[in-house]
């Protein structure tokens, strides 16, 4: 396997709860992963004549990570965004079939070849700003047929790019025209069913749902969780975006991976999220575009140590973002988090967030999934706004 020794770098290894700045560093890796990480001047023997890579005193951090994105989807919301402009809620979008709906409509009516191509260019934005893994989610079939040509497509955006895809089967989403008043049935004759049916076909890493008053009730969500359960996937919840509904109690009881917005989440529910170990991934992106007031109980979860993850929430309606560093600015300057909780969100706390522990800082027997930044600073990668830093991606040892 091809050894490479990447010499004279600043490192953010994410070690321990900051940076873990290493000043003078260097990174060894073998084949696609990290075999030796340290000072330079602690380059053990064995690696001494590794062939070395100058990185000329750039800053070598965990490739960034977008840990909950819809990037597969069909048509485009921008009318939605002029009428919010003038002053139509989410909700009301919602319930006139707007919103989730009007892009269902668009989705279903695309093949893959058109998802596809559509999703790849909101990809390579995330790519050039250094991602290297990401989610993507269905949602957006609310049937059988559409739920698998979504995450079909998912599973191939790592085909055409050199990126890891994580799948999340998101058919809990929103009911569908034809099951308006019986969310129940929409749950055990659709959900379920297309649950089973993409696991069965192996395209599944983890299951979500929307908990909230224009979507799904605790007790709908929990008939989704133990289908996931009796399939050995993990799950994960939209909860506490627009209103508090009891999904983050409900996340942190089934020891979700992560429950996700959590703007209405409460001290209480951050206490539970710390005792099952459930991530909080925080969405700026919706935050701003919707114009919302509820911060996420930032100093709750820091009291009680629950891990912070920043995500795009990339998706056609309430988070047309693919800027993971936008993402973080926005963390920083909406939600008052520091710079470090900003990268740590972007990278160990979003590899958590997608159950991997092979990724997310730089040490020893983790991938080389690593970006080089032209910054002399850390902070300087949520600070700028429109800018991108980046001088080269390292997916798996790998420059591309």
């Amino acid at each position: 396997m091809t050894q490479q020794c990447l010499a004279n770098a600043k490192l953010a290894t994410l070690a321990g709860d900051g940076y873990g700045l290493v000043a003078a560093g260097a990174v060894v890796t073998e084949g696609e992963r990290i075999v030796w990480a340290g000072p330079e001047s602690a380059l053990p023997p064995a690696h001494a004549h590794i062939p070395r890579r100058d990185m000329g005193g750039r800053l070598v951090t965990p490739a960034p990570i977008d840990c909950h994105t819809h990037l597969v989807f069909g048509g485009d919301r921008a009318r939605e965004f002029a009428l919010r402009l003038e002053g139509a809620s989410y909700e009301e979008i919602a319930r006139a079939g707007g919103g989730i709906l009007s892009t269902v409509k668009a989705t279903r009516e695309a093949d893959e070849a058109t998802l596809l191509a559509r999703a790849l260019p909101r990809l390579d934005a995330l790519i050039t700003e250094g991602v290297t893994t990401l989610e993507v989610k269905s949602g957006y079939g609310l049937d059988l047929e559409t739920e698998l040509r979504m995450l079909r497509v998912a599973r191939r955006l790592a085909d055409e790019r050199k990126v890891r895809i994580r799948t999340t089967h998101l058919c809990a989403h929103a009911c569908p025209p034809q099951y308006a008043g019986r969310k129940d049935a929409f749950i055990d004759e659709i959900c379920i069913p297309s649950l089973r049916a993409a696991h069965a076909e192996g395209l599944v890493d983890a299951v979500d749902g929307f908990c909230e008053g224009i979507a799904f009730d605790t007790e709908q969500i929990a008939r989704v969780f133990d289908t996931a359960r009796a399939l050995g996937l993990p799950v994960k919840l939209h909860a506490e975006q627009l209103t508090h509904q009891g999904g983050t109690a409900l996340a942190a009881s089934y020891g979700a991976l992560s429950a996700d917005h959590v703007e209405y989440a409460t001290e209480a529910d951050a206490r539970a999220m710390a005792e099952s170990g459930t991530v909080a991934v925080i969405l700026p992106g919706a935050f701003y575009t919707l114009h919302e007031k509820q911060l996420p109980p930032i100093a709750a979860f820091r009291e009680h140590g629950v891990p912070m993850a920043l995500s795009t929430d990339c998706n056609p309606g309430s988070s047309p973002l693919t800027s993971i560093l936008l993402a973080m600015n926005m963390g920083c300057t909406l939600f008052r988090l520091t710079p470090a909780e900003a990268l740590r969100g972007v990278t160990v706390n979003a590899a958590r967030a997608l159950g991997l522990d092979d990724c997310g800082r730089i040490a020893p027997g983790l991938r080389a999934d690593l970006a080089v930044w032209d910054v002399d600073d850390p902070a300087e990668l949520a600070w700028r706004i429109g800018f991108n830093p980046l001088h080269e991606r390292i997916f798996g040892g790998v420059s591309c």
